[in-house]
């Protein structure tokens, strides 16, 4: 999901207008030397730089209706030092204009980048059905880099003819150096899971893919690179999860009984076997493993960004601790939001990596 513009603070449309006052009131008070000015000019060009072109206007007549009145009242008006006074006054003003001219063509420019970069995420990432016969699904993207919407996590949805096939992923090393492997796996994972029964053999028919087309991966991904995943099987109407995990986090179950406990359980592997990528180390796939999904149940898959969260003293954020008080949820939505904001009050501030999350909860009866 694309992040939202975040609009400036409060305070930023005031603070030209300090900046004006404070510089009107020094020169008033200090005629001669004119102390004020470098106030009167930083207002100016702050206001091009942030605001609108309708205050920058705003802030320029201002600045110059102001000094109009100073100099009146001091007497300066119609010798040289008045008029260079106002010469340098609207000079700032017309500056502040043409910075917000610059800065209103830019933000245009990104703002078409951005929607390139939308549509780049929407083909290589696109968001899953939000309905597959008794499932309920929901999914949601945080690239740890703001001006890149994807990045190193990957997840993808497929109804086959073995049932619903899920993969959630995540690449070594994040932003736009793990874009090529995140669309190879990916692309490999909608070919393969239609034709390939076992998901043991769906991991090997993965890892071929992204051996053949290492070319498109940057060369960090080639020598050294691996990739964690976790494929999960969900065959319509027999209400349990086939899983097989590729050295990625565990799912976690998600009760519809709040009088059940644990409400929330990490679905941990027997064996978790190893990443995609180092298939040459000749160990053995373990086998899937399967598990009852009742109805009204939540399987929430996650990437290692949910799991690795650190607060301020560098704990780990658990989801099991962090989900425990949710209670009963509607749909997967509830879940994603829930988590999510979790996550952001757990860190207080940005992340350092990508965090993929999705939800799917198998409706109960009627």
């Amino acid at each position: 999901m694309p992040p939202r513009s975040v609009p400036w603070p409060p305070y930023v449309r005031v603070a030209p207008w300090l900046l004006i006052v404070g510089g009107l009131v020094w020169n008033s008070l200090d005629p001669a030397d004119y102390w004020g000015d470098p106030l009167l000019a930083a207002a100016a060009v702050l206001s091009g730089a942030l605001l609108t072109l309708r205050d920058t206007c705003a802030v320029g007549l201002a600045n110059v209706t102001g000094i109009l009145v100073l100099s009146t009242q001091d007497g300066s008006i119609g010798t040289a030092d008045g008029f260079l006074e106002l010469a340098n006054t609207a000079f700032a003003a017309l500056l502040g204009v043409g910075v917000n001219r610059v800065v209103a063509r830019h933000g245009r420019r990104l703002a078409r980048v951005r929607s390139v970069a939308e549509a780049a995420q929407r083909a290589v990432l696109p968001e899953p059905p939000g309905r597959v016969g008794e499932l309920s699904v929901a999914a949601s993207y945080h690239a740890a880099q703001d001006e890149a919407l994807i990045g190193g996590d990957a997840y993808a949805l497929q109804t086959t003819r073995f049932g619903v096939r899920v993969l959630i992923a995540d690449v070594r090393g994040k932003g736009l150096q793990a874009v090529g492997a995140v669309s190879v796996l990916l692309g490999a994972f909608r070919e393969a899971s239609h034709r390939v029964a076992d998901l043991a053999a769906l991991a090997d028919a993965l890892e071929d893919s992204l051996l053949r087309e290492a070319d498109q991966m940057s060369e960090e991904l080639r020598m050294e690179g691996f990739i964690t995943a976790l494929l999960v099987e969900l065959p319509l109407g027999e209400g349990v999860v086939r899983t097989l995990d590729c050295g990625h986090p565990g799912p976690y179950l998600l009760s519809a009984d709040a009088r059940l406990a644990p409400p929330v359980l990490r679905l941990d592997a027997a064996d978790p076997g190893l990443p995609l990528g180092m298939g040459g180390l000749g160990v053995a796939r373990p086998a899937p493993e399967s598990r009852p999904f009742p109805p009204g149940c939540t399987l929430l898959l996650v990437t290692d960004g949910v799991t690795e969260a650190r607060d301020a003293a560098g704990e780990f954020y658990d989801p099991v601790l962090g989900l425990a008080g949710l209670g009963p949820v509607a749909g997967p939505g509830e879940v994603l939001d829930a988590l999510v904001a979790d996550v952001e009050r757990w860190t207080g501030g940005p992340r350092d990596d990508d965090m993929a999350v999705l939800a799917i909860t198998r409706r109960s009866e009627g």
